[in-house]
């Protein structure tokens, strides 16, 4: 592995450093938090050992800024900050893993390795597309064709969840747990009412119907077949 080793304690580097190496990895080495953004986010590591305690730019708002530009790299916080609530701010920033001063090099290569086996996190969809429907989940906007729709809070949640199942069959039960947080059946018309509120605001202005209802099973959203 590539790993980059921030560490502004000279023996506690060297220590680190020869370590990795003599284990058969690339270890580069950086004792200010500003040079180790630079470095991270310009060079390609597969694990990233960071001690919160240095100059130029602190642990913490390194990792922040890391996460900010979109650099997913695995984070091992390496400091002599052990309370619980240092460990907890340190994983709310972005870290993956924590470990404090004074540790085993072995416990250290073995949470490295760890780090370094994790699948890479999925990029997770912010704007959500069926045909020429889209559904924009930042922005809680959704359009089609181009042209923007109004929905309602409740509107726009049913469509969320009819669109994350695009293809599949979505039934008046799952929609009433995912939508409504109901747990059993009201005995209401709700699911309809809104369906029928939907399918008025995103289908039937346009040619091509995309919400359909399949008769005693449930609804689905998808492109022409």
């Amino acid at each position: 592995m590539r790993i980059l080793l921030i560490e502004d304690d000279p023996s506690a580097a060297d220590y680190v450093a020869r370590g990795l190496s003599e284990n058969g990895h690339v270890c580069d080495v950086l004792g200010d938090g500003t040079d180790g953004l630079f470095a991270a986010t310009r060079e390609s590591y597969d694990v990233l050992v960071v001690d919160r305690m240095i100059p130029g730019l602190d642990g913490l708002s390194l990792v922040r800024a890391l996460r900010a530009a979109g650099r997913k790299t695995p984070v091992l916080f390496l400091t002599a900050l052990g309370g619980i609530d240092d460990r907890v701010e340190g994983l709310e920033a972005g870290g993956d893993d924590y470990l404090t001063k004074p540790f085993a090099f072995a416990e250290l290569l073995a949470r490295v390795n760890a780090l370094s086996r994790r699948p890479p996190v999925q990029e997770v969809k912010t704007v959500l597309k069926v045909a020429d429907l889209e559904l924009d989940l930042m922005r809680r906007q959704a359009s089609r064709g181009g042209q923007p729709i109004d929905l309602l809070p409740k509107e726009f949640t049913l469509l969320e969840v009819l669109m994350r199942n695009e293809g599949r069959v979505v039934t008046r039960t799952m929609l009433l747990e995912r939508v409504w947080d109901f747990h059993f059946d009201p005995k209401t018309s709700v699911v309809e009412t809104h369906i029928s509120r939907l399918r008025a605001k995103i289908d039937k202005p346009f040619d091509v119907a995309l919400l359909h209802t399949l008769k005693n099973m449930g609804y689905s959203i998808h492109a022409p077949r």
